[in-house]
């Protein structure tokens, strides 16, 4: 933490400076901002998060080319959901760290989860410079990874959602896009890409005989084709709201994927037990555990386990310390859908008008295809519950979304 930033940033502060914010964002972002965004961001050192983007990105390439781990995962994709064609990696990666005390006094940083799947890169993007210039920050101050400037990332970001496609023939698809909390970084991207929003589940499919169904958008009474899907719909709302598809994920489609639906299962919750890493929290598949492999691994202590269902999103069906009934009480046949994982104790370490605060650090990074693996935006998520998001940390001030930003690196 970077305490003179901190602390003058904590001087200058004014309410009123932050109701301008949040004006300055909605004006930004075409809408309402719904989640909470907090009131500062944060300053840490580019030591700092270079190190972080650097233990995500090793643990990206070692799931990545691990032929068997692949294998493993792609077992575990449910059946419906298990999409041919898939790409040699993911698109958009994410990776989550907290920052805990280790024995010894020092902090360092700690997996909480992967994730190959987009986040708000846009939205971070157009946060980071409405903190810049409300607050006035220094202009050395960087908010980007990388050594990309704002120039570099959107067009990196524009490379790999359109993949060289027109952008008439490019979708934002979700589920019901235009009521999703998300929808400020959807806006944002379908105006800087030129691009449209479209609900997957309007989409249509014109099958085509002895080759791949082709999909289509509707534009007033016009069937645009769609070429290439910047995919944000999450198979886990799919399945949870019972939506129903004009096409099987299992057939042919004669389309790309920014995004293949396959790399949200392969690179999640599931990849954490096969990680050994400093960086890692130890964890096991609960049907493991149920079954007396691998308790070995996890702390004898109760309150520092934590449950997690593998494929769900945002902190939904998370538990705090099971109990042995709670474990038992999940039938045996769906025990492997369940992560017994060794909980991260976040440090806290930003220092607010309300006390000191915990920080979660996601690292956003892109992965052009012919290229490398690349970290360009952070996402700061601060809280003082026990879970980080948004959601969890309702009635608090100076909680929620944020942003980083650090100093140059020193000479």
């Amino acid at each position: 933490m970077i305490h003179y930033l901190r602390n003058d940033f904590n001087r200058r502060f004014r309410p009123e400076l932050y109701g301008k914010f949040l004006e300055s964002l909605d004006a930004a972002s075409h809408t309402h901002v719904e989640f909470r965004v907090a009131e500062t961001p944060c300053f840490f050192s580019m030591e700092l998060m270079a190190s972080i983007a650097e233990i995500g990105a090793e643990l990206t390439y070692r799931l990545v080319g691990d032929p068997e781990y692949l294998a493993l995962s792609r077992n575990a994709i449910p059946e419906t959901y298990r999409m041919p064609d898939e790409t040699p990696h993911p698109h958009f990666m994410t990776a989550d760290f907290g920052l805990v005390r280790t024995a010894s006094g020092t902090l360092e940083p700690k997996l909480v989860e992967m994730q190959a799947f987009p986040s708000i890169f846009a939205y971070q993007c157009v946060l980071s410079e409405t903190y810049r210039q409300v607050f006035h920050l220094d202009d050395s101050l960087d908010y980007f990874l990388g050594g990309h400037t704002e120039t570099s990332f959107w067009k990196l970001f524009t490379q790999v959602v359109l993949g060289g496609h027109d952008v008439e023939n490019v979708i934002l698809a979700e589920v019901d896009p235009l009521h999703q909390k998300t929808l400020p970084d959807f806006l944002i991207t379908a105006d800087r890409l030129s691009i449209a929003l479209a609900d997957i589940s309007a989409l249509v499919k014109i099958d085509q005989k002895g080759r791949p169904a082709k999909l289509f958008r509707r534009d007033g009474e016009r069937l645009v084709p769609v070429h290439r899907i910047y995919n944000r719909a999450i198979v886990d709302e799919l399945i949870r709201r019972n939506i129903q598809l004009p096409f099987d994920y299992r057939e042919p489609l004669d389309v790309e994927w920014a995004g293949h639906p396959n790399w949200y299962f392969h690179i999640s919750k599931f990849s954490i037990p096969f990680l050994d890493h400093p960086a890692v929290p130890k964890a096991v598949f609960l049907s493991d555990y149920m079954a007396g492999r691998g308790r070995e691994r996890l702390p004898a202590d109760r309150e520092s386990l934590i449950l997690k269902p593998l494929f769900s999103f945002a902190g939904k069906g998370i538990e705090f310390a099971p109990s042995e009934e709670t474990l038992a009480a999940i039938p045996e046949a769906q025990r492997g859908d369940y992560l017994l994982q060794e909980r991260v104790h976040f440090e806290p370490v930003i220092d607010t008008p309300c006390g000191m605060t915990q920080a979660e650090i996601r690292i956003l990074y892109l992965w052009p295809d012919g290229g490398d693996l690349d970290p360009v935006l952070s996402l700061i998520r601060l809280g003082r519950g026990k879970m980080m998001g948004v959601d969890h940390n309702r009635n608090q001030e100076w909680v929620g979304g944020s942003a980083a930003f650090f100093p140059p690196r020193e000479a």
